[in-house]
């Protein structure tokens, strides 16, 4: 039994359709903590013999995925961006990992969760099921969801867009990625330590305005695509600290 919730024993055994990313890591993760788990199952699958089906595919097939399972279960999507009418007529619930889940798949053990349902027993489930995994249930309302899944692009997506920006204009130097990887892993800590504003470092900051420039001349010589990207951050950054240009 893992530890992250030591009574499991009230979940009904769980269908979950989906065999990417997500669903064969949540599968893992739920059985690991003593849930009874079918699966994961391919697209299509009724969920037959299940008491909660969980619905771990891609945000545009999860209406055709919740038509495929018959009336009984609770049925439950894992997107952050959709409410619940897109599982039709099931009494419901969404349940959103926020933690990014790679190839080698996630630890979800401490990450946070955006739940919802259509009743209360299916919000009540929802729940289980992430605590289950060691995920720290929110519940988000609908019409927040959109802002809560934006808010977790940038987060999470835009940041490796950043880091890619940073590696290709380092490559010019000829340093790698690894010497840059304690600055970043030191930067999301003092971000989550202190917060945005306290955690902020750098000529922005400062109000070294003569150093940005000579940034901005070094990226416009060696890698001006980055420039649009370079301009855009030192601008929301000067708003941030309140640093005129």
């Amino acid at each position: 039994m893992d530890p992250h919730n030591d009574d499991t024993s009230s979940l009904p055994a769980c269908a979950l359709v989906g065999a990417g990313r997500l669903g064969t890591a949540l599968a893992a993760a739920l059985r690991a903590a003593g849930v009874r788990v079918k699966g994961p199952l391919g697209r299509g699958a009724d969920g037959g013999g299940a008491g909660v089906v969980v619905l771990c595919v891609p945000e545009t097939e999860i209406e055709r995925a919740g038509a495929a399972v018959a009336p009984g279960p609770l049925v439950g999507h894992c997107s952050g961006a959709l409410g619940l009418e897109v599982l039709g007529g099931h009494e419901g619930f969404s349940l959103h990992p926020l933690m990014t889940v790679t190839r080698e798949g996630a630890d979800f053990a401490g990450a946070g969760a955006a739940v919802d349902g259509t009743s209360e027993r299916a919000v009540a489930t929802a729940t289980s099921l992430a605590e289950a995994v060691g995920l720290r249930p929110v519940r988000i309302a609908p019409e927040d969801r959109a802002a809560y899944h934006a808010a977790a692009s940038i987060a999470s997506n835009f940041l490796v867009t950043l880091q890619a920006a940073a590696e290709r204009l380092a490559a010019t130097t000829g340093a790698e990625r690894d010497l840059f990887v304690p600055l970043v892993r030191a930067t999301v800590e003092n971000w989550a330590a202190l917060g945005a504003e306290q955690a902020l470092t750098g000529p922005v900051a400062r109000g070294d305005e003569a150093t940005v420039a000579r940034q901005r001349a070094a990226i416009e010589g060696r890698a001006p695509e980055l420039l649009p990207l370079f301009d855009a951050l030192a601008d929301a950054t000067r708003k941030m600290v309140e640093v005129p240009a």
